[in-house]
């Protein structure tokens, strides 16, 4: 904690040029600063996922924007990087540690439609836009007489579609469009007993390389929220044990409260035509309690697993390769 002393050499923060990547990961740099006083600059850094042109489902999704922040991150270039938590890999990578996860914003999804239009209230055959397999399976499930629409861009050129005609409504993370200040545009949101998240949604994530936090990156610490990390890695855990990915069509969420851990999750077929749930609970020793997250998340991971799930992920995965 003795490289950077207050007022000393700002500390280098690796982020996406994104409106969003760069308002989020400031977010995370002021809260450092104003709890250790550390000065905090940010180095704006282009990832692949950010200039293909491709979908995210072809690109398997997992890792396309955060894998130049790593690279930036072993090469020393940066001291550290904020990342969407659900952008991230669920296998670790070597050399690397999730130094922080700060509170978790808003984890739903939200509607986007034009003439104020609530989901129940969208006419048949409407256009609906998303880049998620895991949203539009979700969405099919419950309206499978509306039209789901792949498309990729920030969250003004995913509106800029709505406005324009080419689309009826976009579906986007709320958390999202509250950090570039877009809730106006909110149309309906999905709470959990509707849509569940992807794993991680509204969280983030500060990485640096192991050695960095045990030598002097200390101080990232102060920005770890326990109750948002026992959650996530629960949430994250039942992705990994499907071994899926953001191409999957898996979501998942846990609150936690009160020592007691409540862990939702659903795989559903893209088409909404056959799905597996499940909902567990596990009491914790304290927030602190990973391991009883881990095991929470594994256990209900191999449950759905005997009901199918992995089939459904796998038929996912198929459909997703074919040319």
């Amino acid at each position: 904690m003795t490289a950077n002393p207050a007022g000393g050499t700002p500390a280098r923060l690796g982020t996406r040029r994104s409106t969003m990547a760069t308002t989020q990961s400031r977010m995370v740099a002021d809260a450092i600063t104003e709890r250790t006083g550390h000065p905090i600059e940010l180095e704006l850094i282009t990832s692949f996922g950010d200039v293909t042109k491709a979908h995210l489902t072809q690109l398997g999704g997992t890792g396309v924007f955060v894998n130049a922040l790593r690279d930036e991150l072993v090469a020393g270039t940066i001291d550290f990087a904020v990342h969407s938590l659900k952008d991230l890999p669920t296998v670790p990578a070597d050399g690397l540690v999730l130094a922080a996860i700060p509170e978790r914003d808003d984890p739903r999804d939200a509607l986007c439609a034009r003439d104020g239009l609530t989901f129940e209230r969208l006419p048949a055959g409407a256009r609906i836009g998303t880049g998620s397999p895991r949203r539009v399976a979700q969405l099919a499930a419950l309206r499978p007489d509306l039209v789901y629409v792949p498309i990729r861009g920030n969250a003004e050129t995913r509106l800029g579609k709505v406005t324009s005609g080419e689309l009826d409504a976009v579906v986007l993370a709320y958390a999202g469009l509250g950090r570039v200040g877009r809730r106006d545009a909110v149309t309906d949101v999905f709470d959990a007993d509707r849509m569940l998240p992807a794993p991680g949604q509204g969280a983030l994530a500060v990485e640096c390389t192991a050695k960095r936090r045990e030598d002097d990156l200390g101080y990232l610490a102060s920005v770890d929220h326990a109750p948002t990390r026992v959650a996530v890695v629960a949430e994250r855990t039942v992705l990994s044990v499907l071994e899926g990915g953001c191409a999957a069509p898996v979501g998942a969420f846990a609150e936690y409260a009160d020592g007691r851990l409540r862990l939702r999750a659903a795989v559903v077929a893209t088409d909404g035509t056959a799905a597996v749930r499940g909902d567990r609970t596990a009491d914790l020793a304290s927030a602190h309690d990973l391991d009883a997250a881990v095991a929470l998340g594994r256990d209900l991971a191999r449950e759905m697993i005997g009901e199918g799930a992995d089939r459904i992920v796998a038929a996912a995965f198929a459909e997703r390769d074919t040319p």
